[in-house]
């Protein structure tokens, strides 16, 4: 399952994202994962939810991007979420055919492995496409 939480900048995207690691840990089974471009969410996520502070790596595209994913996945099978913070800063390309054709991969890696994933958007709604949309946590 892909969900996305967008909404403007100031929206509160970010402590939704919070709370909805927060309950991955104390409610799920499994592994959760939490990227983020800088490391501003230290304090706010649980101890047990693996922060990555993909700042460091400079991801940049969105295969890399992929391969981030892949790679943390390969490492530990007991994955259930992955929270991706601030995507739009983790990417160069901000087109929506570019944001589309990553989220159709996602489903997809998704749907094949038994994850959810989380993303929040910098963005308004409602100027994304259909394809984007379905996938906005309502």
């Amino acid at each position: 399952m892909v969900q996305i939480i967008m909404g403007l900048k100031g929206s509160g995207k970010t402590k939704k994202l919070v709370d909805m690691v927060r309950a991955a840990v104390n409610e799920e089974t499994g592994d959760v994962v939490c990227i983020e471009k800088e490391r501003k969410l230290t304090f706010d996520i649980p101890y047990q939810a693996r922060l990555i502070e993909a700042g460091s790596y400079d991801v940049g595209n969105y295969e890399f991007l992929k391969g981030l994913i892949c790679g943390v996945h390969a490492g530990n099978y007991d994955i259930t979420h992955f929270f991706i913070d601030n995507f739009y800063k983790l990417v160069n390309d901000k087109s929506v055919e570019a944001l589309e054709s990553f989220l159709a991969w996602l489903d997809k890696f998704s749907a094949a492995e038994n994850i959810s994933f989380v993303i929040s958007v910098s963005a308004d709604p409602a100027t994304v496409s259909d394809e984007v949309r379905k996938y906005i946590l309502q």
